[in-house]
This record gives C-alpha cells, sequence and structure tokens, in this order.
C-alpha cells in the first residue's frame, strides 16, 4: 500500500527511469498505473526532479490524447507517479507483433499524438522522447502519448546541463544529437522517425549498442527515406529534414492529417509546404484508431543485441561517451543519456557508425565496396571507444594476422590498459584505399600524448576488421 490509498497489483512494464505496476486507488475505487521513479546514478535529487516535472506538465497539457497523471507520492523514500491506466499495447507492442502497421490503421494514431503535441507546443513544452513505446492504444482505439518525464517547457533552462542530451537514440533529431537544445521542432522529428518506424518495421536508425554511431549518423548523413509513396511516407520526409525551421509545426501535421482523412489530400500538400504557418485554426477532434485488445501479463524482454565487435590499436581505457557527436566542422562533447525501454530493442545495423568530437573530412561517396566515408570514420571511432572500454572486444576486431603484430591480446592490454581520457581532434577516410586516419590524445600512465593514426581496414561480412597500421 502506498500512501495509505494505492495498492499494488504487479509489475506491467519497465522502462529506463523506472518500473510501473498496475494498483488501484482505494479511495476513489479505480484502476490506475503506478510508475516508480528508480535511483539514478546520480542520486534521489535528480529523480524526484523528473518526477516533479513529469507530473507537473503531463498535468498542464489537458488533452484527450494524453496519459493522464493523477498524484506525485513519496513513500519510503521512493518516488511515485499515479496515472491513468490505458489498457491496452504500446505502438511499439503493435509494431514488434505485425512487422509493420496499415497506413491507415495508422493515419489516426499519428493525428491523435500530433493534436496533443501541438497543444503542448502551445503551452511552450517540447516532449523530448516521442517514440512508439511512448505511444500507447486504449481498447477504444484511442492513443494516448506518455512519459513527459524528459520534457520541459521550452524556456525554461534551469534543467539544461551543458553537453547533456536526452532522449532515445534512434528517434533524436540532428539538433539535438549534436548537443543543441530541443524544440517544438525536434518532437516533429522524433514522431516522423516514429512513423517510419511504423510503416517500414525498423527504426529509422539501427542502434542496439553502437549508440554513438547512430547519433553519428543522424547528425552527418541524409535521413533515410520510405520507399512507399502517400500521405503518411510523404509526410515522413517533410517532418525528418534536417533543417528544423523546414519541417511543418506539428498543428500543420495534425491539420494535414485531419484534411487527408476528410479527403482534401490538396490541403494536406499545402499545410506540409508552410511549415512556419500557425494560423491553422483550431484542431479537430481525431478520429479513433482501430482498437486493441488490452496487453497480456508482461513477459521478460528480451536483452538488447550485442555490439558489433569493434577495431583499431591504440586508443584508451576512458573514452568519454560524453565525447561524441559533433557538428561539422565543431567538436562538441556530448553526454548521452539513453532513455530506452525494454520493448524497443534494435538489431545491430552494418551502416552504423560512430562520432566522437572532431571535424569530419569524409565526401559522403562509398567506394566500390560500398565502404562510405562516414562508415569508415564512424567504425574507427566506434573501434576506440570498444577498445577504451573493453580491450577484449576490441582485440577482436583486429584481423588474426594483426593481432599476432600487436603480441597478441596480453601486449594488446598491456597498451591499452594504461590509456584514459581519450580526444578524437580530426579523423577522416578513404574508402577507396579503405583506410581511416585521425589524429587524438589521451593519457598513458599519467602522461599527456598526442598521436597521428593510419588504419588499414578490410570488409569483413557487414563490418569491418583492423588489418594494420600504416
Amino acid at each position: 500500500m502506498l500512501a495509505d490509498r494505492y495498492e499494488l497489483d504487479h509489475e506491467i512494464g519497465r522502462g529506463g527511469m523506472g518500473s510501473v505496476w498496475l494498483g488501484r486507488d482505494t479511495v476513489l475505487d479505480r484502476v490506475v498505473a503506478v510508475k516508480q521513479i528508480g535511483m539514478a546514478h546520480t542520486g534521489a535529487e535528480p529523480d524526484l526532479e523528473r518526477a516533479t516535472r513529469e507530473a507537473h506538465l503531463a498535468a498542464s497539457v489537458n488533452h484527450q490524447n494524453v496519459v493522464a497523471v493523477y498524484d506525485l507520492v513519496d513513500d519510503g523514500g521512493h518516488q511515485w507517479l499515479v496515472m491513468e491506466h490505458v489498457d491496452g499495447p504500446t505502438l511499439a507492442a503493435v509494431i514488434a507483433e505485425h512487422g509493420r502497421v496499415d497506413p491507415d490503421v495508422l493515419a489516426p494514431i499519428v493525428q491523435q499524438v500530433a493534436g496533443a503535441l501541438a497543444v503542448a507546443h502551445e503551452h511552450g513544452i517540447v516532449h523530448r522522447d516521442v517514440k512508439p513505446s511512448n505511444i500507447l492504444l486504449t481498447g477504444d482505439g484511442i492513443a494516448k502519448l506518455s512519459d513527459f518525464g524528459v520534457a520541459r517547457a521550452q524556456a525554461d533552462a534551469s534543467l539544461t546541463q551543458t553537453g547533456l542530451v536526452t532522449g532515445s537514440p534512434a528517434y533524436l533529431s540532428p539538433e539535438v544529437a549534436s548537443g543543441r537544445m530541443a524544440t517544438s521542432a525536434s518532437d516533429v522529428w522524433s514522431l516522423g522517425a516514429t512513423v517510419f518506424h511504423a510503416l517500414a518495421g525498423r527504426p529509422p536508425y539501427q542502434v542496439a549498442d553502437n549508440v554513438l554511431g547512430a547519433m553519428y549518423r543522424i547528425v552527418h548523413e541524409e535521413p533515410p527515406r520510405l520507399d512507399a509513396h502517400g500521405t503518411l511516407p510523404d509526410l515522413v520526409t517533410a517532418m525528418m529534414q534536417h533543417d528544423p525551421e523546414a519541417r511543418p509545426t506539428m498543428a500543420a501535421v495534425a491539420h494535414a492529417l485531419s484534411a487527408q482523412s476528410d479527403g482534401d489530400p490538396e490541403i494536406t500538400q499545402a499545410m506540409l509546404a508552410t511549415p512556419a504557418a500557425d494560423e491553422t485554426g483550431p484542431l479537430s477532434a481525431p478520429a479513433p484508431t482501430t482498437a486493441f485488445r488490452p496487453l497480456e501479463p508482461p513477459v521478460a524482454a528480451a536483452p538488447a543485441a550485442p555490439a558489433r565487435a569493434g577495431t583499431h590499436v591504440r586508443a584508451a581505457s576512458g573514452l568519454r561517451i560524453a565525447a561524441v557527436v559533433a557538428a561539422v566542422a565543431v567538436v562538441a562533447a556530448v553526454t548521452f543519456v539513453a532513455l530506452r525501454d525494454g520493448d524497443e530493442t534494435e538489431a545491430a545495423s552494418p551502416a552504423a557508425t560512430t562520432g566522437t568530437g572532431r571535424t569530419p573530412t569524409g565526401a559522403g561517396q562509398p567506394s566500390q565496396d560500398g565502404a562510405s566515408p562516414s562508415a569508415l570514420e564512424g567504425f574507427a571511432a566506434d573501434y576506440l571507444s570498444t577498445a577504451s572500454s573493453d580491450p577484449d572486444r576490441g582485440f577482436t576486431m583486429l584481423t588474426p594476422a594483426y593481432q599476432r603484430e600487436s603480441d597478441g591480446i596480453e601486449g594488446y592490454k598491456g597498451f591499452w590498459s594504461h590509456v584514459d581520457n581519450l580526444d578524437i581532434q580530426q579523423i577522416s577516410a578513404d574508402p577507396d584505399q579503405m583506410r581511416v586516419s585521425y589524429t587524438y590524445s589521451y593519457d598513458f600512465k599519467g602522461e599527456r600524448r598526442s598521436e597521428s593514426v593510419t588504419l588499414q581496414l578490410e570488409s569483413a561480412d557487414d563490418s569491418f576488421l583492423i588489418a594494420g597500421a600504416v
């Protein structure tokens, strides 16, 4: 019993920041969902701040397509959010079960979520973590947006930390992935990425354990596009544009889908062609989605796919996951907080690459073997990260011949175990020669060193191996 009022039944979900239980409000005699805000590595205070923020912001967006927050409880030193219980699955669960979602089923879901976000944006609130697992679907066909735990009033800088990136990597906008503050346009990108996932049956960026690689691709590569054409694919193209100013507003997205459902495709295209226009009038009530059956008792989520072994021979043991993606010609240290739900386990992508504070110089054209400069650069950066944090795995990223040349695993670990505070200043790749060059600095037994390295790579299945240092 929480706060002498809420009875807990069983756990019905678990995410990056806590578990969710089915409960009952004994005072009002209604079923509720109760989310425990877990202890973060930084201590209890940030979690209390997060819980209070989520309760206040979600409560301020009074909308039928937002999961209602009823209460914030402190019990036994832990914080709990008492929320509306939604009797259906998440959009992520629907995608996992069916592979792809029919556009006719998906359109009203997107319309409802866009309408809820448009209202939030009108109040100056940016959600910052729009993704399939945060969209719940009721048995009555209503979509509900949940988890305002990382939301923030757009004008409130009090909760911003330098270099802190918050959100789920597969759905991050380029500006957020490069360390800039999220805006309403960032939510537009994330909802577009969510629609992409639902239509394609896979996220626009495969992540698995290669978070840094995905962030590098988001910032530096052209956004992925769907092969299909139609209202929703065209909408994804409009929403997932690198330039935030070129994206439609969330209100325009909602109205475009409303116009489409009313049979006015020309109005839809006109609305999406005017991203800055907010004179779209009041939002119409969205049509319900297809009804979805309630969730069965939860099954333990499958573990995330293991990271692909990386590559390289000289680097460091403390490569900060805090020093990673940078915008072009900008060296930026970014600490990434990945809030990833268990139902969104993603497969590794052979094209996934990794950035590290650097000035990329690749031209973006693949070699005859299909290797792009960004893929080679990201692989090298991912290798440095892997070797610095797990030399045993880093060693597997070398060819057998180069493993022998590196004096075996003992010789390899003899170097890497003494390296710390690695920082990459510059990186470039020559895909025709299958070479990647970089300049980096690191601490070796307390002494600061700087070095330039060129690696010779070989293709290996759908990744690379390091064949030597040139």
